[in-house]
């Protein structure tokens, strides 16, 4: 009698001890927890081990002042609790807060934050067109090989026109 009562004590304790193994935990966010995001979101999804009740559940997001800005629709789709977001420009730590039911189960509370940065814009800066400076020196050089070049290709001009010639003379 008594090895059954120590069974029953032993297996008793070991489900004590396993009951916080089937809490419901957070699986993955989006945003990602501790980002920083330069594209406002439009939505915050929260992902959890096991599916939420369809009611009773809580997701609010507050923008850096603590004014909400998520736009209250909260959607439950299978293990994922999306709630909306109205457009978001300033910059700062946003805190994402949730209190989520399941069935048979603790509510899991908590929050996680993360940073917006609004993308700057960059202005382009007039270009002042400059006038072109003079490069102190001589032309004489440039304006002699140039001359040089032209007559080249002036004889070479002339080979070719007299060989064309001599080849549909010999036909």
């Amino acid at each position: 009698m008594k090895r059954l009562a120590a069974v029953v004590g032993v297996l008793g304790l070991t489900f004590l001890m396993s009951a916080p193994a089937l809490a419901n935990t957070l699986v993955a966010t989006s945003p990602i927890a501790g980002s920083t995001l330069k594209v406002a979101p439009s939505a915050v999804t929260i992902s959890v081990e096991i599916t939420p009740m369809d009611m009773g559940n809580e997701v609010t997001v507050t923008d850096p002042a603590g004014r909400r800005v998520d736009d209250g629709t909260l959607t439950v789709a299978g293990n994922d609790l999306i709630v909306g977001m109205k457009p978001i420009t300033d910059s700062g730590i946003y805190k994402v807060s949730y209190n989520i039911i399941s069935e048979m189960d603790l509510p899991l509370e908590g929050s996680f934050t993360f940073n917006f940065s609004t993308p700057t814009i960059s202005t382009p800066q007039e270009v002042v067109p400059t006038t072109p400076t003079k490069v102190q020196g001589s032309d004489f050089g440039t304006n002699l090989f140039v001359i040089g070049l032209l007559a080249a290709s002036l004889i070479v001009l002339i080979a070719l026109a007299l060989y064309a010639r001599k080849i549909f003379n010999e036909r």
